[in-house]
């Protein structure tokens, strides 16, 4: 492990587990014998001490879910933000040009085919279009103004899935 190169912009707090951890690297970087090795142990040392700290921190947290995220920070550590991922799911866009559009779905699984349909007449008749191999299709020749439905279906090894409920679409 290289020290960086930066100079330092916040003041690290000093404690023995901190300060074995500098000496050593000290004593590393002038490649004494055996100095990498305890480097390494006071490192993983300080490590086993923070990790204690955040669990301390968490469970005083989780005890105050009203003020928690101040706790933390009074702690000197970070919130962190959950990540909000919106499933895929089935949907229609207007394409990129007059009277197309894009039709993508969620992977139904690895090895899976997809078949699409349309109809203009509110699902009374439905027109196939071409199978794919890929979760999203495209269509164009599609009249602007007019309001389409489209729905899918995937294909895996064990059959065929159950058609989707239709959406609806004005084309552009």
């Amino acid at each position: 492990m290289r020290p960086s190169r930066t100079p330092r912009r916040f003041c690290r707090p000093s404690t023995p587990a901190t300060n074995d951890l500098e000496t050593s690297e000290a004593a590393a970087l002038s490649r004494t014998k055996g100095a990498a090795t305890a480097r390494n142990q006071k490192r993983s040392a300080l490590l086993a001490l923070l990790e204690q700290l955040k669990a301390s921190v968490q469970k005083v947290a989780d005890a105050d879910r009203v003020h928690a995220p101040a706790l933390i920070q009074s702690a000197a550590m970070v919130v962190r933000k959950v990540p909000v991922r919106a499933k895929r799911v089935f949907d229609v866009k207007q394409g990129l040009v007059s009277g197309s559009v894009t039709i993508v779905t969620a992977s139904a699984a690895r090895r899976a085919s997809y078949e699409w349909e349309f109809s203009s007449d509110g699902g009374k008749t439905w027109q196939i279009m071409p199978a794919t191999l890929q979760a999203k299709t495209s269509m164009t020749g599609l009249v602007a103004g007019t309001s389409y439905s489209f729905r899918y279906r995937s294909v895996i090894k064990t059959g065929a899935s159950d058609w989707s409920q239709p959406i609806a679409l004005l084309v552009k």
